[in-house]
């Protein structure tokens, strides 16, 4: 589960974690009356899961009423990543002295704890890396063994903090106790940021949940109601599909988060735009095929939907008999491009065909199956 940056805030702090005072705002005017209790300057701030929020003018200054209302009317309903922004965060501005980047994860293929810190915070990390990889301080944490001060001043120091290392130091330990503590699967707080009176603060929080651990927390429900969904993600959760919404016109279906995002990441090299990502597991049976289509087809922006199943557990003759049987319960209005492969391809293929039309048609290879969905979208974008 991600957490939006202020879920991630009140995260933290249940560990300790110092963040500067600050609260939620769904109105303009809210913004404004939570500004006014906070006192200036203020930072507001864009809600959305997804990067780039400063660069695409999602975080903005203001220093008195009139420019947090201003602010807030033009953040709110702006489109970032393909996520509208339906809620903020006003928080009080620190003056700043140096910013920092922190986060703790798991690396699976170590099977330990990965700290990576860095004096250069506030930019992206993959844009240090790639221009100053020495400018990174990794270190891998024995789960048994655990973060100690020790450790703590070592990746400071390693991270070249200068005499910054003592103050970061007992942040990082709380920023580790909610990673482990917390059942979290990433931690990462980008800029940390030292102020000019001594003191560090999580200036942003990017926090994900481990859905396993979900049973230990019955506060998580919180969590996980919805807040700033459209029409689409909103029925999509009320079908307990794993959808989330963007702004293309090229409908995906996959079965698995990483056959979901690359074909994503297909439909954009060949000149197309995703309108959604959504990954059906291995449910595919005509419920969840049928409830999928219903959402995918109800997008006015939706001109074709792209269909990439690769049959594993789940068989390609099963999927394709979901997928006839939803065809026929849904009324579609777009064409519908069909790609299966893996276990039992051949079979799913011959039952697929049975039912093409010019509203179904069936491609063999992922690549062309989604030059062939861009194209019926009229390109796509």
């Amino acid at each position: 589960m991600d957490l939006f940056e202020y879920q991630g805030k009140e995260y933290l702090a249940r560990f300790g974690v110092p963040i500067p005072p600050g609260g939620v705002a769904d109105t303009p005017d809210e913004a404004a009356e939570k500004a006014e209790s906070l006192g200036y300057p203020v930072a507001v701030k864009a809600q959305v899961q997804v990067g780039g929020r400063g660069k695409a003018g999602g975080i903005r200054l203001a220093s008195d009423t009139s420019e947090v209302f201003a602010h807030a009317e033009a953040i709110l309903g702006m489109t970032i990543g393909g996520h509208t922004v339906r809620r903020l965060w006003v928080e009080r501005a620190l003056s700043i002295a140096r910013e920092y980047y922190a986060s703790f994860t798991l690396d699976r293929t170590a099977k330990a704890h990965l700290a990576i810190v860095s004096a250069r915070g506030g930019v992206d990390i993959e844009e240090v890396a790639a221009s100053d990889p020495g400018a990174i301080a990794r270190l891998y944490i024995d789960p048994l063994v655990g973060f100690n001060d020790t450790t703590g001043l070592q990746l400071a120091a390693q991270a070249g903090l200068e005499t910054d290392h003592v103050h970061v130091s007992a942040v990082l330990a709380r920023l580790y106790r909610c990673f482990t503590q917390g059942d979290a699967d990433l931690v990462e707080v980008n800029p940390l940021a030292l102020s000019t009176a001594g003191a560090v603060f999580a200036l942003d929080a990017k926090v994900t949940l481990d859905d396993n651990a979900a049973f230990r927390h019955p506060e998580w429900v919180e969590f996980g109601r919805p807040v700033g969904l459209d029409d689409r993600e909103l029925r999509a959760r009320e079908l307990g599909l794993q959808y989330v919404g963007l702004d293309g016109s090229v409908g995906i279906i996959a079965n698995g988060a990483g056959l979901a995002m690359s074909t994503c990441d297909v439909v954009n090299q060949v000149g197309g735009k995703p309108a959604n990502f959504l990954d059906i597991g291995g449910g595919a049976n005509a419920e969840v095929m049928a409830a999928s289509l219903e959402v995918i087809n109800s997008d006015a922006s939706v001109r074709s939907i792209f269909v990439n199943i690769f049959g594993g557990i789940t068989r390609c003759e099963e999927v394709a008999n979901g997928i006839v049987a939803a065809i026929d319960r849904v009324g579609m209005k777009v064409p519908l491009v069909i790609r299966l492969d893996g276990t039992n391809a051949r079979e799913g293929r011959e039952i697929v065909k049975r039912v093409e039309s010019e509203m179904v048609i069936s491609s063999p290879s992922m690549m062309g199956a989604a030059r062939l969905a861009v194209e019926l979208a009229g390109g796509g974008r």
